[in-house]
């Protein structure tokens, strides 16, 4: 009889467990604002929205998308540190908000702490791209034009990528003359329109190169870039930078670890399923998934920030 009762005190103790389990599920208190630091109608936003649209089918959450751009997605951060930490507020930005874009300005508006990073959802593809018509095949025919006096207008998006064309050039002994533009559109407008000869392109080149009309003439990731696996590195080049970066999605400072595991395998299920529209966008926009949470993301946001003061302190020497 013991034996009996021993038993069924088992099977409640396993029942009790799984029930425990089972409510133990996270769910939002609402609907989830979702705040994108990408300006309407670009790939980034595109992603954005997809992923959005896929959760509420998947979670059956209500998905409220919204636009907050400006200065490279600090605007954002600055805005959404201090919104709801129960799951109600996420947002979309780039790694480099994180980390340059975070400590460039002349006041710190918000810093790493201020957020709970949840899940990156794709990399850059980020080389240096010139059109095929120009007629560098590799990028010692760049150097050997500067070298000729040739003035080489260099497009980059952002001010870290400028800093970072600077100090390529300057590694080289070559002035670059480094114009500004906005996003990797207006890198690729300005290489078709002949105001510029070389650009970062952050994978928006791909399609181009692929079909022979653009390429790349370095990696800026550290390793090879997928359309162009026999382009050099910046570090095969000598200088010790990276210019590669990753969508984030990060939620305010204070977010239970529940929602933070359940929002965050959420998306990551999502993006590394090539079936759905946004595993899909990526897979042909930016190389694929690459999925980095958990204490892996904390790592690689506060190397990134260490990587930002550095390049800060030599472009500024």
């Amino acid at each position: 009889m013991k034996l009996i009762l021993l038993a069924g005190a088992l099977v409640l103790g396993v029942f009790a467990q799984t029930a425990t389990g089972m409510a133990a599920d996270w769910t939002p208190p609402g609907p989830i604002k979702m705040l994108i630091a990408f300006k309407a109608g670009g790939g980034a936003d595109t992603q954005a929205r997809l992923i959005a649209e896929e959760l509420e089918a998947r979670k059956g959450w209500k998905i409220v998308p919204e636009q907050l751009t400006g200065k490279g997605g600090a605007v954002l951060a600055a805005a959404m540190k201090d919104m709801p930490n129960d799951g109600s507020v996420i947002g979309i930005i780039v790694t480099e908000t994180l980390g340059y874009n975070m400590i460039a300005g002349k006041r710190q508006a918000y810093k790493q702490s201020d957020f709970t990073p949840l899940t990156t959802t794709a990399g850059f593809q980020m080389g240096i791209v010139a059109l095929t018509s120009k007629g560098y095949k590799s990028w010692d025919d760049v150097v050997a034009a500067a070298k000729r006096g040739e003035q080489i207008r260099f497009g980059a998006m952002s001010p870290r990528l400028a800093d970072i064309a600077y100090l390529v050039g300057k590694h080289h002994g070559i002035d670059f003359n480094i114009v500004m533009v906005k996003g990797g559109k207006g890198v690729m407008n300005g290489l078709n329109a002949g105001d510029l000869d070389i650009g970062w392109g952050a994978g928006i080149q791909t399609k181009a190169v692929l079909a022979g009309d653009m390429i790349n003439l370095v990696s800026g990731i550290g390793e090879p870039l997928d359309a162009s696996p026999d382009a050099p590195t910046l570090q095969d080049l000598g200088v010790d930078l990276n210019a590669g970066g990753y969508f984030v999605f990060a939620a305010p400072s204070g977010l239970p670890d529940d929602a933070r595991s359940e929002i965050s395998e959420a998306i990551a299920g999502i993006v590394t399923d090539t079936n759905t529209k946004a595993g899909a966008l990526l897979a042909k926009a930016f190389g694929g998934a690459k999925v980095i949470k958990g204490s892996e993301l904390d790592a690689l946001l506060a190397t990134d920030e260490d990587a930002a003061v550095t390049l800060l302190e030599q472009a500024n020497q």
